[in-house]
């Protein structure tokens, strides 16, 4: 396929374009291009580039798609290429910039335009007399963080942040110093994207992460694709796509926006598509799912497939009856729950077809091996829990666990986010790894449940937390209820933040807040025992190694384990745990690693291999960790009633990664140069007098308080009673109190609003 035409202005409408390219291509190949340009030198940039996500070089501190064991060109994509080169950028943020700029101005500064600025390269500490930071002392910055932390009366009176680009490393150290100072309060980046998988996989098949490997999409026959955008959110997943899609495997996507990348792709490593300007189509059925019906239409796929089986009968194998019997409970159950719920609710809820459901699961009924990919269009919902059972349910009624090309796909954002979580960073930790930290370090681990990130934001807001210890991070803007968020922040009295890099978080000043430089994924890290390596997990469970090789933004930059472990130093001083000896060669972290948690056995062995190797996945062996011994069909209380009449989804833009901004276009869905817009079905926009590029104004239809006001209405291919704007601009919609009961998970995914056209002049 031919594409000519590229970019169609609308004259009507400021930074509105029509974007006929395909995703990929030579438009991903002309913005890596200029990422480098506007941030690093070209040469240096190619050797950087071509050194990431290979066996001996670093991992990009993007997102958590797995590398490909073969040598390819190159294994990174062109927001690998942004997220590389932002944090490898020429530019520097030292105390002449903040000499030169107040925070009450920075305040004023997009987000953009704060991380745009460059790397930290000092220790920071506020000064409220002149509203600016200065540099501080590594010893003197420890020890009033130390200072503060012993004199609070009760150790839960401080939260500790982690970002999932944390190294597993640096995680573990981090938990250790939190148990050991007597708190599990650990909030974190995977409570706001993919709790309800951490919550909903372990009660349906004993397990909170994917089941899959990047081999397994060489011999599936189906994916079913829910609630994800890889072109913009996991761009090296596009290139497993492809090949997927070319060797004619249907892919069945459900989405309520029309995604570019997910309807076609031009591979940049494909001579033939680039030489040629042709594309692969991705999505063989597009299913316009309305915003927060998942659920509904995963209970139209089984009530389809349980009529489908009706009407062959037990012998036809449309359920994979033997696997049923010998490793599930529930079955019945679930069943009863299908066939009681009217069609009429499964299409109102879903805004889908009872024949396009049916037609879905004639496709599953016909594959012998199925993978369901998701991302946190399922998730941040108050139903993500359910809806990631959902998903269990819908690939155990064909036994689609435990063989080549089948399995549970749940697509993690940041780089390590799940390894994180692997190494301890939890707020409800086990009784095992809890009593092998004790039987190693020689103090009694705290038992209590900790907070979550939505708990720890209302103790804030309470004034019940004091202390805030951000482990990376943009905290205060990623939550929900971005005004609440900021007010929680202003009443602490101690933030410290890690950082390679400003943001606005760091801007949200209580009595005393203290930014620490951290070196970056690229940079070399050398400690007394000579350089070091990290480790990271992706999203299929492989660990390895990662090393970068610049040298630091600054000689006063200190790795995220040593300012840790300076940190535990300065509060701790009567520590049992060996803090100096692990930061002085990480292989004795790792060695504490493997005694808290087995399935790291020869962790330092196994990370020396190119590529690392794979942490234990039960399920894939059809060996389930529940209370039963056996995987749990669970119903899902019904497909829902129909719901509000416009339910708002918070998105990135492809110019974004997190809160992190690289720029303001967003190229796929037609806009550059802003991001103040909301994009909307052509029919609600009429029901409601709406004109395409009207100004309107968007408040949350329960509370009426939270209110996005001024952005400019978008006509977009959504589906109806859906509407769609950026994160983490449309945070202030969502009050913390949203959020899904089982998992805590905000629900950025299916925010009830009404949307008014604003009068000239308003």
């Amino acid at each position: 396929m031919t594409t000519r035409r590229r970019i169609v202005p609308d004259h009507n409408l400021k930074g509105i374009r029509r974007y006929d390219a395909p995703a990929g291509g030579w438009g991903a190949l002309r913005a890596t291009a200029k990422a480098i340009r506007t941030q690093m030198d070209a040469g240096d940039a190619a050797r950087l580039l071509l050194r990431t996500n290979k066996p001996t070089g670093f991992d990009c501190p993007g997102c958590a798609w797995p590398d490909k064991e073969h040598t390819s060109t190159f294994q990174f994509c062109e927001n690998g290429a942004k997220a590389v080169t932002w944090e490898a950028t020429r530019k520097r943020v030292g105390p002449d910039f903040f000499a030169a700029h107040t925070v009450s101005e920075l305040l004023g500064w997009s987000d953009h335009a704060l991380e745009d600025a460059g790397r930290l390269t000092h220790p920071l500490a506020y000064d409220h007399e002149s509203d600016t930071y200065r540099e501080i002392g590594w010893d003197d910055a420890f020890a009033r963080i130390g200072a503060v932390l012993r004199a609070l009366p009760d150790p839960d009176m401080v939260e500790f942040y982690t970002s999932g680009r944390a190294s597993n490393e640096a995680a573990f150290l981090y938990q250790l110093f939190a148990r050991e100072y007597g708190t599990n309060n650990f909030p974190d980046c995977s409570n706001m994207c993919h709790e309800a998988t951490s919550v909903g996989l372990p009660q349906s098949i004993g397990f909170g992460k994917g089941t899959v490997s990047l081999d397994d999409f060489d011999h599936c026959d189906l994916i079913i694709a829910m609630g994800h955008n890889p072109g913009t959110n996991h761009p090296r997943m596009m290139g497993t796509l492809h090949e997927v899609a070319r060797r004619g495997v249907p892919i069945i996507v459900f989405n309520p926006m029309r995604e570019r990348a997910l309807e076609r792709f031009a591979d940049p490593q494909n001579a033939v598509e680039m030489a040629t300007r042709g594309a692969t189509p991705i999505a063989s059925t597009y299913l316009k799912v309305r915003v927060g019906g998942d659920a509904a239409a995963l209970s139209g796929i089984m009530k389809a497939l349980l009529e489908l089986d009706a009407e062959a009968g037990p012998d036809a194998g449309i359920l994979d009856r033997a696997f049923i019997a010998a490793h599930t409970n529930g079955f019945e159950d679930l069943a009863a729950d299908l066939r009681a719920t009217p069609w009429e609710r499964i299409e109102a809820a879903s805004g889908l077809s009872r024949a396009d459901l049916a037609t879905v699961a004639g496709h599953y009924a016909r594959a012998k091996s199925t993978i369901v990919t998701y991302g946190m269009g399922i998730t941040q919902h108050a139903t993500g829990t359910q809806n990631v059972r959902q998903i269990a349910n819908l690939l155990l009624l064909r036994g689609n666990f435990g063989r080549p090309g089948a399995g549970i796909c749940p697509l993690r954002g940041h780089s390590n986010v799940q390894g994180d979580r692997t190494v301890g960073i939890t707020e409800k930790p086990g009784e095992a790894m809890l009593e092998r930290i004790a039987q190693r370090f020689g103090f009694t681990p705290p038992r209590a449940h900790g907070h979550d990130a939505v708990a720890a934001m209302e103790a804030m807001l309470r004034g019940d937390s004091r202390a805030l210890i951000a482990l990376g991070g943009n905290l205060a803007i990623a939550m929900p209820d971005t005004e609440a968020c900021a007010a929680a922040m202003r009443r602490l009295d101690l933030a410290v933040h890690v950082a390679t890099k400003l943001n606005r978080s760091h801007l949200l000043i209580g009595r005393e807040s203290i930014i620490l430089p951290c070196l970056g994924r690229t940079e070399e890290d050398i400690q007394e025992s000579g350089p070091q390596v990290i480790t990271v997990e992706d999203s299929m469970s492989m660990v390895h190694a990662s090393a970068g090789k610049l040298a630091p933004a600054s000689p006063l930059l200190r790795s995220e384990p040593a300012i840790v472990a300076g940190i535990a130093m300065a509060t701790l001083p009567d520590s049992t745990v060996p803090w100096r000896e692990m930061v002085a060669d990480y292989s004795l972290i790792r060695e504490a690693i493997e005694a808290v948690f087995p399935e790291f056995a020869d962790f330092n062995a196994r990370i020396a291999v190119p590529g690392g190797f794979r942490l234990p996945i039960p399920p894939a062996e059809r060996v389930w960790r529940t209370a039963s011994g056996r995987a749990e069909f669970m119903p899902p209380a019904g497909a829902g009633a129909a719901q509000a009449p416009l339910l708002l989804t918070t998105i990135r833009s492809h110019d974004q990664y997190n809160t992190t901004i690289y720029g303001m276009d967003d190229r796929y869905r037609g806009v550059f140069g802003r991001r103040d817009v909301v994009f909307m079905n052509r029919a609600d926009m009429a029901r409601l007098g709406i004109e395409h590029g009207g100004r309107i104004d968007v408040a949350h239809a329960e509370d009426g308080a939270h209110r996005l006001a001024g952005f400019t209405a978008i006509e977009y291919d959504i589906a109806e009673g859906s509407v769609a704007a950026y994160y983490p601009e449309a945070n202030v919609l969502m009050p913390l109190a949203w959020h899904d009961r089982q998992s805590g998970t905000p629900t950025y995914k299916s925010v009830p609003v009404t949307v008014a056209p604003l009068a000239a002049g308003e």
